[in-house]
């Protein structure tokens, strides 16, 4: 087998080669889309899933979309230690830039700017050591409060204005969502509360952890009205089956049907499993069909490599008692997980583990899919747990 012609590409956000069983999200993506450029409102998405569903790889496609049908885009990726502030400035300026070279009469996307300059300046925004240059006088009184809550919404208002006056849409696409504070997440869902109100030509679509939904109604109770919350789950073993069956035969060769079986039996249907399985499955075949006896013999080198990177670098960036914790709540399976029985597998009262769990919460590891239940965010990571960390309890 020609490794340069591998079809497959396990990698963060790597487009697969086949974008199978997700005809239903991008379809209403597009609805969205079409609507708003047609000056019709209609709900923003939020896109949630575990890690490795391809949520990152869905907001790409619905970029591209965007593109295709005429909007400016800013794409975007929260994470710890940048405000969405920081985040969003710099291609708020080139997008603004953008609009205004447009052919149009108005000055709107000049005001917007000037409303930028007085955002930048509340906010005192810099990036690193140098300031985000704008050669142009602040409006006074707008959007320079220095109150987030206040100042994106007005801020938002002013480039869907700018968009309107030039006949362009503008789509805001942000990925991992959730790792941006509460007031941060509050501003966002007021902001675009503005624009359904004023139907201004501006959606946002991101992408996040299933505490996305709770995140967003416990910061403003009437954000289930502005944004639907498509789950990304894994794939049903026929779309799995496709997404590993049909580049294989774009490409010259085949897959035989049990090994096809015993992929879709060890991946659950996760998208960047199946990644990892195809590659390494057809790395390792000497000759086509990819039989199951090469999808066992790769399966070894596959858990290491999963192993070895998705799995620990998550992993070792936890301290030692939120090790314990998950080492612990992986004991009892593959969840969801009573956070009593953790407590009583390390032999602790379960008001003790409040903080821990919330610091988890936080990190992305785990999330709670009702009350009193936590699961991993990570899919199959309680097989890693059992396989490679020893368990450590607590003599007590």
């Amino acid at each position: 087998m020609d490794k340069i012609k591998n079809p497959f590409s396990p990698g963060a956000g790597s487009p697969p080669p086949e974008l199978a069983g997700r005809d239903g999200i991008l379809e209403q993506a597009d609805v969205l889309l079409g609507r708003v450029l047609a000056g019709r409102p209609e709900k923003s998405l939020l896109l949630t899933g575990l890690r490795g569903v391809g949520k990152t790889v869905l907001l790409n496609e619905i970029e591209r979309r965007a593109c295709g049908a005429g909007y400016r885009t800013i794409l975007i990726e929260a994470h710890e230690g940048k405000s969405l502030a920081v985040l969003l400035a710099p291609h708020l300026r080139r997008l603004l830039f953008e609009l205004d070279r447009l052919a149009g009469a108005g000055d709107k996307a000049r005001r917007g700017l000037a409303v930028l300059k007085s955002f930048l300046g509340a906010i005192k925004i810099t990036m690193g050591e140098i300031d985000i240059g704008l050669d142009i006088e602040p409006e006074v009184g707008s959007a320079d409060s220095g109150d987030l809550e206040v100042d994106l919404p007005t801020l938002f208002a002013t480039v869907g204005e700018a968009g309107q006056e030039r006949k362009a849409a503008v789509a805001i696409l942000i990925d991992e969502i959730q790792y941006f504070g509460t007031r941060e997440l509050s501003a966002l869902i007021m902001a675009m509360h503005r624009m359904q109100q004023r139907q201004l030509p501006l959606v946002l679509i991101g992408a996040g952890l299933p505490i996305l939904p709770g995140l967003a109604g416990e910061s403003k109770s009437y954000a289930e009205r502005l944004f639907s919350f498509p789950e990304i789950g894994p794939l049903p073993e026929a779309d799995a089956v496709k997404a590993l069956r049909d580049p294989v035969r774009e490409a010259g060769e085949e897959f035989a049907p049990d090994a096809l079986a015993e992929i879709f039996r060890l991946t659950r249907g996760y998208p960047y499993f199946l990644q990892e399985w195809g590659y390494q499955a057809w790395n390792h075949a000497a000759v086509s069909p990819i039989s199951l006896q090469v999808v066992q013999e790769a399966s070894e080198l596959v858990s290491r490599r999963l192993d070895e990177n998705f799995f620990r670098v998550r992993f070792d960036r936890l301290t030692p008692r939120e090790k314990m914790f998950l080492r612990a709540t992986a004991e009892h399976g593959a969840g969801p997980y009573r956070t009593s029985d953790v407590a009583d597998t390390l032999k602790v009262k379960i008001g003790s583990l409040g903080p821990l769990r919330a610091g988890l919460i936080k990190k992305g590891m785990i999330y709670s899919p009702s009350y009193g239940d936590i699961a991993f965010t990570v899919p199959l990571f309680d097989e890693f747990m059992r396989r490679v960390i020893p368990n450590i309890v607590p003599n007590r």
